[in-house]
């Protein structure tokens, strides 16, 4: 299991989240971790006003699809959805979701670099990345996406990527990892024969969770990782010395990142701009 996917898997375990994206956090939602629900369903209304009403046989892929909440939806809107997720904790909570609905909804249980582009080629009206087009690299992904879509048909994704400021050596710097650089996206789309239609900035609708993230790191995460630690040096004294020592670096690197306090809404405003983005493959 890749790091990243261990993240995905962990958030859905130990919050019990439906969703494995942030929320939308307008002024009326009190930013509080038992709404953050309501907040990721406000998401998820969002990426729904983006799509063609259901009508006849709408086909619609969720990329990188979580837990299988949104795809879920999708089916009970009427489309006719399918999913993609290369975690294999993930792939068996989106199948235990998705059992009943009528049809068998397929989900590829692979990465979407390995997609099978010939049994789905010209085939699906919006291809959808929910806070997974950062996992891809654009040069693999934007191919497979001109097979699979049908002429005329949209690419929507919603995600975050780096701004210009990432590198600038702020105390901040390196809090935030992934995402594709904004301005190399936007050059690989300019290659491609996308029409862009919507390109919308919501970082300060998302920025909030920042807050709630910051809050669990330094205040539940942090707390109980020492006292691990601890545990671990008075029981176990020569074996902590030596871990402590061959990953010093790693540690350090991870302390940074994680427990700094640089993970909040300012500093992810700073090196990350969220966007909502749709595309027409004419």
């Amino acid at each position: 299991m890749h790091s990243r996917e261990l993240g995905l898997v962990l958030a859905q375990q130990l919050l019990d989240v439906q969703d494995l994206h942030y929320g939308l956090w307008d002024e009326d939602l009190e930013l509080k971790l038992s709404n953050l629900p309501a907040a990721q369903q406000r998401y998820n209304d969002m990426l729904f006003a983006q799509l063609p009403s259901p009508g006849l046989e709408v086909r619609v892929l969720d990329i990188g699809c979580g837990a299988g909440n949104l795809l879920r939806q999708l089916l009970d809107r009427g489309y006719c959805a399918e999913g993609v997720i290369p975690a294999k904790d993930l792939c068996e909570v989106t199948r235990r979701r998705l059992a009943g609905c009528p049809g068998s909804p397929r989900v590829f249980e692979c990465r979407f670099e390995d997609f099978p582009v010939g049994e789905r080629g010209a085939y699906y009206d919006v291809a959808l990345f929910s806070e997974s087009f950062q996992y891809v690299s654009p040069e693999v992904s934007l191919p497979i996406l001109q097979a699979i879509l049908k002429p005329g048909g949209l690419l929507l994704i919603s995600d975050f990527f780096k701004t210009d400021s990432v590198g600038d050596g702020e105390p901040g710097d390196g809090s935030f990892g992934g995402g594709h650089p904004l301005s190399e996206f936007h050059a690989s789309m300019r290659r491609t024969p996308f029409v862009a239609l919507k390109d919308e900035d919501i970082t300060r609708r998302v920025s909030p969770n920042m807050e709630l993230v910051n809050d669990l790191l330094m205040n539940r995460v942090r707390p109980a990782t020492l006292t691990i630690g601890s545990y671990l040096q008075s029981r176990y004294p020569w074996l902590a010395r030596l871990a402590l020592a061959l990953m010093r670096r790693k540690i350090d690197k991870l302390s940074h990142k994680y427990f700094s306090g640089h993970r909040c809404r300012e500093v992810f405003e700073r090196y990350k701009t969220y966007r909502l983005m749709l595309y027409r493959l004419p």
